[in-house]
């Protein structure tokens, strides 16, 4: 049997497995008000945002461990299984918060979820690389990306319809539950790389194969992909603007993904099915953010630009967007003009994060793809936990705006970090390649 174009099966497989993780990692933000009305109804507002707040920071904390290690672990065990543990694991803790008792046990439960829910993102970076040629990879990062933001869309009034008919603690069940018949098709379908698919036609082999060789300038043999030791990775100052680009953005992101929910309700006093209504708004910004900064790329590249401008254009385009946006956060006035400039920042976010996420594999081999991936991953996450715990005290007053105009500052960082600690968005060379380089 055969299947045409089975490369974009199995990143839609991958984008439906990111639609799943938001959907169980926003399930405690949307479930809050009905959580801590159960569980914490002595505490005051400010000590309930706190609690939120720590259970966040570990969940953060236990995701950029998890971005560390799975980033070796795909390169390890390879994306197949990768996914298999990855998912398998972060439905599993899914499932046990609803038997969460307090701030202990649900900070087990989101650390575990955390450690497992970060392989999806190396995973699905080792995954692109893997099945698409380069002049594709923008375009694939942008449909997993979408995933993301889908899953936003559905996950905020999906919970909030659920809590109609069942209770907080069984919805956590039931959103498990679907990251286990995930595994089904998975397993089915990605039954091996590209190279060795029994399923994929030549055609579709050989474009994937060939797209993916570095491009040669003369009659020269081609060069051999650069895989660097973990030491001589990170002694790259390329490796280093991944890494602080990363870690600079990603905080944007989180401080929506965290506290939609509780901004919603503590600005504008929405309960959870009213929250239901406005939270999905935003998403569906970064949603057309996603499916644009991939097309922008791919149409760049089409056209005859290089991988260096075509990705520092949408890289710049995406933060500029954001920056103007957040700032007008500071008085967005009603709460559908407050959703809705979250959805233009969200757009210029996504716009920009499926390019930065695809400079690892612009820049090294497929061997340590994942490797870079989940340092920067990690770095990323590290920043969001910085961002995360300071909102309690930003926002004490129940004024934003401080969050706000700190995420402006993280745009430029990474747009700055990028243009300048990436001189050329190329290939790397091996010591050694560089050395022949001169001689020649």
């Amino acid at each position: 049997m055969q299947v045409k174009g089975l490369r974009w099966w199995v990143i839609a497989l991958i984008a439906l497995a990111t639609i799943i993780n938001y959907i169980d990692r926003q399930a405690l933000s949307v479930l809050w008000p009905d959580i801590v009305e159960d569980l914490f109804p002595d505490e005051s507002a400010l000590e309930r945002k706190q609690i939120y707040a720590n259970i966040s920071i570990v969940f953060v904390f236990a995701y950029a461990f998890g971005q560390a290690i799975f980033g070796k672990v795909f390169d390890w065990i390879g994306t197949r299984l990768g996914f298999v543990l990855s998912i398998g694991v972060w439905s599993l803790a899914t499932v046990a918060h609803a038997f969460a008792q307090g701030i202990l046990s649900f900070s087990i439960f989101r650390a575990i979820l955390g450690v497992a829910e970060a392989g999806n993102w190396p995973g699905a970076t080792k995954g692109n690389a893997e099945w698409f040629p380069t002049k594709e990879r923008a375009l694939a990062q942008g449909i997993f990306n979408s995933g993301a933001a889908i899953g936003g869309i559905v996950a905020i009034p999906l919970i909030a319809f659920l809590t109609v008919y069942f209770s907080w603690q069984m919805v956590f069940v039931v959103v498990g539950l679907v990251g286990l018949l995930w595994l089904i098709p998975w397993l089915v379908l990605v039954k091996a790389p590209p190279g060795s698919h029994p399923w994929i036609t030549e055609e579709e082999r050989q474009y994937i194969l060939t797209g993916q060789r570095p491009e040669q300038t003369d009659d020269s043999e081609p060069e051999e992909e650069y895989n660097p030791s973990t030491g001589e990775l990170l002694s790259r100052k390329q490796s280093w603007g991944v890494i602080i680009a990363s870690a600079a953005i990603d905080p944007i992101w989180w401080l929506f993904v965290f506290w939609i929910p509780i901004y919603l309700n503590e600005v504008y006093a929405m309960d959870v099915k009213s929250i239901g209504i406005y939270g999905w708004v935003p998403y569906v910004g970064a949603m057309f953010g996603a499916w644009f900064g991939g097309l922008l790329a791919q149409n760049r590249l089409k056209a005859g630009w290089n991988t260096d401008k075509t990705r520092k254009l949408t890289i710049t385009l995406g933060c500029l967007i954001m920056l103007p946006s957040l700032l007008a956060m500071a008085n967005p006035g009603e709460p559908v003009t407050a959703v809705l400039i979250m959805a233009v920042i969200l757009f210029g976010f996504q716009t920009a994060i499926g390019n930065v996420q695809t400079l690892p594999s612009d820049l090294l081999g497929k061997k340590s793809v994942g490797t870079l991936a989940g340092f920067a991953g990690m770095a990323a996450k590290l920043g969001a936990v910085g961002l995360t715990s300071l909102v309690p005290y930003l926002t004490a007053d129940g004024n934003y705006t401080p969050a706000f105009v700190i995420g402006a500052s993280l745009a430029i960082i990474a747009m700055l970090a990028v243009w300048i600690l990436i001189p050329k968005v190329e290939p790397l060379k091996s010591p050694e390649q560089l050395g022949k380089m001169k001689k020649a």
